[in-house]
């Protein structure tokens, strides 16, 4: 449909969203006019009404999806009408009042620093695809870099000299993540010696990190390395790069980072979003606990 064409294009054009989340939009959007088409008919979106969209909220209720899917097509929705408003191709935004009701934020899992000393410790030897598996290590545990982010980094965004990389991060945002001496050691290992040798057979090219055959890893291909890491060590969870992440967080905090300072490594625009890394681990909270409740008979 054209007016769900002209806003993704909106998005990619004048928002600078990615391709994944055009498409997740467009998803959405389709789904919406595909149920409108099935009953009832579907002439134009400026003909929404509220019974329509009551009919719709009660079949997202029936398909029994999680509260997350709910929000994200609604946002979809809203987000949607909105651009049809401010064209003058709808008067209202049938969406604009509807609701969800927040799910419970869980705290995000994370290692604690004898967890990471021991993923470290898991990677032996000095094959070329060990020497990849440390620097991905330190690099997503040393800069807190998304997955993404990493899998798309290259040779010019290291920047040796200075100690600093230029991460490309969402909707075109870049910003500069200092890196330090382990990262700095391993990454020279790597692209000296174990890229080299896992690049013999394929064209030359600038991303950082490959996979077996030389080709660029894909953020899937990050996760597979680090899961065969996860498995020889004793850790009982199941790893995901972002957790490296979240471990970066915590930990910076933990040691008294500024919380606008991590803000500003983890590529956030709002505070709030940073602001779920400020709980502690438990040794920290005994530890403070020890230090500071006064003493009494």
């Amino acid at each position: 449909m054209k007016a769900i064409a002209d806003f993704i294009q909106y998005l990619a054009v004048e928002r600078h969203y990615s391709p994944a989340t055009q498409k997740a939009y467009e998803a959405d959007l389709t789904e919406f006019a595909t149920f409108l088409q099935t009953n009832g008919g579907f002439t134009d979106f400026a003909h929404v009404d509220a019974l329509d969209v009551q009919t719709y909220l009660s079949d997202l209720a029936a398909r029994d999806l999680s509260r997350a899917s709910v929000a994200r097509k609604l946002s979809s929705l809203r987000s949607f009408y909105r651009y049809l408003v401010r064209l003058g191709r709808a008067t209202t935004n049938p969406f604009e009042l509807i609701e969800t009701r927040k799910s419970h934020h869980h705290l995000p899992e994370f290692f604690y620093e004898e967890e990471i000393q021991e993923l470290f410790a898991a990677i032996k030897g000095d094959a070329p695809l060990a020497q990849r598996d440390r620097a991905l290590l330190e690099v997503l545990y040393g800069t807190g870099m998304r997955v993404a982010e990493c899998a798309g980094l290259t040779l010019h965004q290291i920047d040796f000299d200075l100690e600093v990389m230029l991460v490309h991060g969402k909707g075109n945002k870049d910003r500069y993540v200092p890196f330090g001496r382990y990262a700095k050691q391993a990454l020279t290992t790597y692209l000296n010696d174990g890229r080299v040798t896992l690049m013999a057979h394929h064209a030359a090219h600038q991303v950082v990190f490959v996979n077996a055959h030389g080709a660029p890893i894909t953020p899937r291909g990050i996760e597979y390395a680090l899961a065969q890491v996860i498995k020889r060590t004793s850790l009982t969870t199941k790893i995901h790069p972002h957790m490296l992440r979240h471990s970066f967080a915590t930990h910076m905090l933990n040691h008294g980072a500024d919380l606008r300072t991590v803000q500003e490594l983890l590529g956030h625009s709002s505070l709030s979003t940073t602001q779920i890394y400020t709980h502690m681990t438990t040794a920290k909270l005994k530890d403070d606990y020890l230090k500071f409740f006064p003493p009494h008979n």
